[in-house]
């Protein structure tokens, strides 16, 4: 059973780590195979889901080590109708996956002991994530995303988390779709090199226009799929910040459409990759859950941990 928004462990105090690197490291350092960027696939074969186990307790590893929580992003982000059509998946496969990969986080979570552990239901979004080529109003998205979301319901999803969101209008859709399901919900939205949205709005702007939309249903924000240097500017003491308690950001400074068009994997400095959360943390203390998107490993999120540790 779901937990209720304000119950999230997250939301009480403590680092919890949170990783949505996976793809970018089964893709280029693991040597898969990934279509559509979608790694649930990996969970039709005995060689993929080992893959995506032993990135989950390698997670859950660094995480006891450090005394920190974990939540555990689904593969599950593309895993929607339009996105898993291109990849040949109907509607009904798509339900099954969605399924197996929270199981495959459940029984994860039930072999390695007492760590607080959230199980996250990873969503993206229904096209390009930084260059949507139409824009959903708000009633259009929630219809959209309430096909996948209220799949979770049947499973022991603790949350939805919607990441690498370009427009507010998808997700004041996603939340709504989220309350109407009875789930706690997250929004990351992504930035730009300038600090602001894809589609060129701030990001305090977005959050407002979300929360007031939806009556602050959503848990928390957070950025993510960006460098700290990117957004590191525009966070400031404005009351919009009060919301932001989450940060899971790139590991390589260059821009959106550097990155689709990169062959090679830029990992960046995993030290300084450390050192730029922890300062941010130090600045924003609000800010609790910390990790990397594309490019990072488990190098960065070590050393996330050991910064946060102050070792």
């Amino acid at each position: 059973m779901a937990l209720h928004r304000s119950n999230l462990p997250q939301m009480s105090g403590g680092f919890f780590l949170a990783y949505t690197g996976m793809e970018t490291d089964l893709l280029f350092n693991k040597g898969f195979d990934l279509p559509g960027f979608a790694s649930y696939p990996l969970l039709e074969t005995d060689k993929g889901r080992a893959a995506l186990r032993g990135s989950y307790e390698s997670l859950i590893d660094t995480c006891q080590d450090a005394a920190m929580g974990v939540i555990l992003e689904s593969p599950t982000w593309v895993a929607n109708r339009d996105r898993g059509a291109l990849l040949g998946y109907s509607p009904e496969t798509l339900v099954r996956r969605n399924i197996e990969a929270v199981e495959l986080m459940a029984r994860i979570r039930d072999q390695k002991g007492d760590l607080p552990t959230v199980i996250s239901t990873n969503i993206g979004p229904r096209s390009d994530a930084y260059a949507p080529a139409e824009r959903m109003t708000p009633e259009e998205a929630e219809t959209y995303h309430s096909e996948q979301i209220a799949v979770f319901t049947r499973t022991d999803a603790d949350l939805v988390s919607g990441y690498t969101i370009a427009y507010p209008e998808e997700a004041i859709g996603m939340v709504r779709a989220a309350q109407k399901c009875g789930l706690p919900v997250v929004i990351a939205f992504t930035v730009e090199t300038d600090g602001r949205l894809p589609i060129g709005m701030e990001l305090g702007d977005a959050i407002d226009y979300v929360d007031a939309a939806t009556g602050h249903y959503a848990s928390y924000f957070m950025i993510n799929c960006a460098h700290p240097e990117h957004f590191r500017g525009i966070l400031t003491g404005d009351k919009w910040m009060i919301r932001l308690r989450g940060i899971v950001a790139n590991a390589s400074r260059c821009s959106h459409l550097e990155l689709d068009e990169a062959e090679v994997l830029d990992a960046g400095n995993p030290t300084e990759f450390g050192q730029q959360l922890s300062e941010i943390h130090d600045a924003f203390p609000q800010i609790t859950v910390l990790g990397g998107c594309c490019g990072t490993d488990m190098r960065h999120m070590r050393s996330v941990a050991r910064q946060l540790n102050g070792v």
